[in-house]
């Protein structure tokens, strides 16, 4: 994983900007109750999309494990917190909204049913959990040549996402939290190039790293294989679910 307090100084303009913050803010705004006072938006970065879910009638709780990242959403969310999604500092039955935003796909099972179930503690009665689903699966399932080799050898050789939506709900269902709707938005400027992918799979995928290696160095090989090395592959299209406390 990366070391996010080094991350922090760059991870915005790196990763879409205002442009794809804005997208992922409108995607969550359509699932908030309009009613909602209190919203914690859990593992909130540099907070770039907490700023977008305030209102003047709502505070945004801002919690995120990596002090780099929350000195810089200290001036974008209302109260900052140094803290874990697994152990948050709040009462129960405190907040109306829970969020994370770009997280499940980056811990493994027990700790996104660790997640859910403490965010379904804090939240009250008719609130809900907004989150990113099947974020990875996104990337690969963009109508390109990289994209349909990708999943191929994802389908083949990778576990089950641990923020695939069936799996999300299911846990989500056990944590007394039922489906309340989904929204989706585009993924500015996170189209890759086939020689981005490549490197990818070699240093960064753990499924890959995990695999035969001879088939990852045969899905490396293709994607070196792809013309227009440098164009970018066209941008994912995320998906959000919400869950609301019965």
């Amino acid at each position: 994983m990366l070391d996010y307090d080094l991350e922090a100084a760059t991870y915005d303009e790196t990763r879409g900007g205002v442009e794809r913050a804005r997208a992922a803010a409108g995607a969550v705004l359509e699932l908030v109750p309009d009613e909602a006072a209190v919203l914690v938006d859990v593992a909130c970065g540099t907070g770039i999309v907490s700023e977008l879910l305030k209102t003047p009638g709502r505070a945004v709780i801002g919690v995120d494990a990596s002090a780099g990242m929350l000195a810089l959403a200290r001036a974008r969310v209302d109260l900052p917190i140094l803290g874990d999604a697994t152990r948050l500092p709040l009462a129960r039955d405190s907040v109306d909204v829970v969020t994370f935003m770009w997280l499940l796909h980056l811990i493994d099972a027990s700790t996104v049913a660790a997640a859910i179930g403490e965010a379904a503690r804090v939240l009250r009665s008719g609130g809900v959990v907004i989150t990113t689903v099947d974020k990875n699966a996104a990337n690969y399932e963009t109508a390109s040549d990289a994209g349909e080799l990708l999943r191929a050898a994802r389908a083949e050789l990778g576990p089950p996402a641990t923020d695939g939506f069936v799996r999300v709900r299911a846990v989500a269902s056990e944590a007394g939290l039922e489906l309340a709707g989904t929204s989706g938005y585009v993924g500015h400027n996170q189209g890759k190039t086939p020689r981005t992918w490549s490197r990818m799979v070699r240093e960064e995928f753990t499924w890959a790293r995990d695999a035969a290696p001879e088939r990852i160095a045969t899905l490396c090989r293709e994607l070196e294989a792809l013309p227009d090395q440098d164009v970018r592959r066209p941008d994912p299209v995320y998906t959000v679910a919400a869950f609301r406390c019965r």
